[in-house]
């Protein structure tokens, strides 16, 4: 099957609305993308530093160094202690990984491949460039009998919905009848505001301590300002990595060595993340009241770093008005047909531009 032409990227038709808060004189505050705006670790650039004399081929699967840790941080961070080194494999991003491991794993023409209804976009991009059909549904019950990969994301984005032990056992109950893959993308995990956990689908008391078609991505790019690294995992199912990584060997897909090491870093050290937890704590904690006292109101987001809001009008209108105000967002239709009122805004801002957007947005509610 030859690729087909791809829909346009959406974040194009922001252009004017950025033009409009790009003018506002105190500055535009941009809460759209969630691109980190904190320093990486010094844990971390330092150990990058110290391994720059990369002069060999780095090892696709990953330095045993690397894969040993990322085994020690599911089991201390994820209570996930059943998985050995050949049940993790280090990629290029999760973004990369997203998109193309339908193709990876064989999906293809007639296969359906379900997300959920609000959702990050590459996963429906993920199924155009294999061919198959993409399905947005919540309900197991109502995944077709032509599912050959199902995507959760928990904690969600946009909405920052967190799947509870028993959300995440009835979806892989179903997934295993429907002989499919199943695969939680899990990179704000160590972001939870208003739930007491954030299990992980490969949580034993939601497998049983097997490994069967189920995977589980992670991305070090929020938990440790890496998105500039490009650092990222997969793990679970024995036969499920063993095919990742005879592709990735075959396309030549390697994560390069000095970030390989920054990785050992980071996964080594928790540090870091409560501190940046922290961080982002503090900025929700200005930013959601300012929101609901400009008439907004804020929907799910018990985890990660957005705040999933809706002011109970179209999305582009609510866009339109956070733009005169300066303020950046995301409309909601970018994440899925069945969100056409709510925007998403992002907490990685420095703390002076999300004092300076609860600033506008209160100022707005009194006028």
């Amino acid at each position: 099957m030859a690729l087909g032409e791809l829909p346009d990227y959406p974040w194009d038709l922001m252009k004017p609305y950025r033009a409009v808060a790009g003018a506002h004189p105190g500055g535009v505050v941009d809460l759209s993308i969630g691109s980190p705006v904190d320093a990486t670790p010094e844990v971390v650039r330092a150990a990058l530093a110290a391994a720059t004399d990369a002069h060999a081929y780095p090892q696709t699967v990953g330095t045993p160094a690397l894969r040993e840790a990322i085994v020690d941080w599911f089991a201390r961070r994820r209570g996930v202690d059943y998985l050995t080194v050949d049940h993790v494999l280090p990629t290029i991003g999760s973004k990369e990984l997203v998109a193309f491991l339908p193709f990876m794993l064989g999906v293809g023409e007639g296969d359906t491949i379900v997300h959920p209804r609000a959702a990050y976009p590459t996963y429906a991009i993920g199924a155009e460039l294999c061919g198959a059909q993409a399905f947005a549904a919540d309900d197991p019950a109502d995944w077709p009998e032509s599912t050959k990969l199902v995507w959760l994301n928990s904690p969600g984005n946009p909405d920052g919905r967190v799947l509870s032990v028993d959300e995440l056992k009835a979806a892989r109950d179903r997934a295993l009848a429907l002989d499919a893959t199943i695969v939680s993308d899990e990179c704000y995990a160590e972001l939870g505001w208003d739930v007491d956990e954030v299990p992980s689908l490969l949580d034993p008391r939601v497998t049983g301590g097997s490994r069967t078609n189920t995977l589980v991505i992670y991305s070090l790019s929020k938990q440790s300002n890496m998105a500039g690294y490009r650092a990222a995992f997969v793990a679970g199912c024995g036969s499920r990595i063993a095919r990742l990584a005879n592709v990735r060997k075959h396309a030549g897909l390697m994560l390069p060595a000095p970030l390989q090491e920054a990785m050992v870093a980071a996964l080594g050290d928790d540090a870091h993340v409560a501190a940046q937890r922290e961080i982002y704590a503090a900025r929700r904690a200005v930013l959601r009241p300012a929101l609901e006292a400009a008439g907004f109101h804020i929907d799910r987001s018990e985890a990660g770093l957005y705040l999933w809001a809706t002011e109970g009008h179209d999305a582009w209108e609510s866009i339109s008005r956070l733009a005169e105000l300066g303020i950046v967002g995301g409309p909601g239709v970018f994440y899925g047909e069945h969100f056409p009122r709510h925007v998403r805004l992002s907490l990685t801002a420095t703390d002076e531009r999300i004092a300076e957007a609860a600033r506008r947005l209160r100022e707005a509610s009194r006028a």
